[in-house]
């Protein structure tokens, strides 16, 4: 009996019992599984942070790359402009740059039609995609009022053009001698530069100081229009610089650099000229040419300051964009036309000059041309 016990014992020391094999089964695929979750994981988690670290790298690169770009067109606008603006400045040291000579009128001519095409090819589509975007809601953007605000801006120009000339006239002649006008458009007189004027659209050269410690009426205009046109550059130069300043593209900011630089540079050539025909003293030049330089790189610190919270494409920020570029687009449409251009040509000095004329026309060609060209990158 015991030989048949042992059989039976060796059977089931052999042939463990089901239950015994269920386990032992199941032991093992759960074994098998947490080798295999641990073998694994490191790639799940090599594989996951590679990707966040690729995103992240990528981002911080572009951005990093933006920021780059951002600065290198802070200074080189700020240099553009100071140079722009100081060289009629300091032209008058020259004999050929002065005031009175024709190469004058031709760089004035030139940054002129810089400005203009500034105002009609770079302002007014920029207005029109910000007041006709899909963000704006409502039956009333359906009204056009990126021509509606442009045009009211130069009505107002107009009136403060108009207004500003006639408070300086009288507060100047108010206790001083008669001003003399040649009002056949005669003779020149040193220093003077003729003028438009636009009630009458005759031609009226100043005499020069009507007595001493008075303005002659010449310098009133050229002064009033210094100032109006700063004040028309300054505005959309800094919208143009917080736009740029607050961009994350750099494929977006990189043609703007060199586009920003020549606008920059020209306009300030043409604000410097009329500076220079108005004949402020030291300090107002200063502080003129000083702040005309420093608007667009302002407007990109402050741009670089609220990159995390503007939103270009929010209706907030189309709204303002928009209204600025409008306004500030019929101000230099205006100030191009009527105080820059229409002043020159009209004038006595160049319709009797031919030689002139078409040295003047050229160049206003060329600018408006060129700052057009400029639309296909910025």
């Amino acid at each position: 009996m015991s030989r048949r016990e042992n059989p039976d014992t060796h059977t089931h020391e052999l042939f463990p019992s089901p239950a015994l094999l269920h386990s032992m089964k199941k032991k093992s695929i759960i074994m098998f599984l947490c080798f295999l979750c641990v073998l694994l994981s490191p790639n799940f988690v090599s594989a996951k942070c590679n990707c966040v670290e690729d995103e992240d790298g990528e981002g911080d690169h572009k951005m990093s790359l933006a920021l780059k770009y951002k600065l290198a067109a802070l200074a080189s606008i700020l240099v553009a402009g100071a140079i722009g603006v100081s060289l009629p400045i300091i032209g008058k040291m020259v004999p050929a740059l002065q005031p009175e000579k024709d190469i004058f009128f031709i760089i004035k001519s030139f940054a002129a039609g810089v400005i203009l095409a500034t105002g009609f090819i770079h302002l007014l589509p920029d207005t029109f995609q910000c007041l006709t975007n899909p963000s704006l809601k409502g039956k009333a953007w359906d009204f056009p009022f990126m021509g509606f605000i442009s045009m009211m801006a130069t009505i107002g120009t107009l009136l403060v053009d108009s207004l500003a000339t006639g408070y300086y006239t009288r507060s100047n002649f108010k206790s001083s001698q008669p001003l003399i006008r040649d009002e056949e458009g005669g003779g020149e007189h040193a220093g003077d530069v003729p003028f438009h004027t636009h009630a009458t659209h005759g031609h009226t050269h100043g005499s020069g100081f009507a007595s001493e410690g008075s303005v002659s009426f010449n310098l009133i205009r050229h002064r009033v229009i210094s100032q109006v046109l700063e004040l028309g550059i300054v505005v959309h130069s800094v919208i143009i610089g917080i736009s740029l300043g607050a961009s994350q593209r750099p494929n977006t900011i990189k043609p703007l650099v060199a586009a920003l630089t020549f606008h920059q540079f020209f306009e300030g050539m043409g604000l410097g000229g009329c500076i220079s025909q108005a004949k402020f003293k030291s300090m107002a030049v200063t502080i003129m040419a000083i702040f005309f330089s420093l608007t667009t790189p302002v407007g990109i610190v402050l741009g670089i300051g609220i990159t995390n919270v503007y939103d270009e494409n929010s209706p907030t920020a189309l709204i303002v964009e928009g209204v600025f570029n409008s306004a500030s687009a019929g101000i230099l449409i205006y100030m191009a036309l009527v105080d820059l251009l229409a002043a020159d040509f009209m004038s006595p000095r160049m319709q009797s000059n031919g030689k002139l004329q078409l040295g003047a026309n050229v160049p206003l060609l060329i600018g408006a041309g060129c700052m057009s060209l400029l639309a296909i990158w910025a």
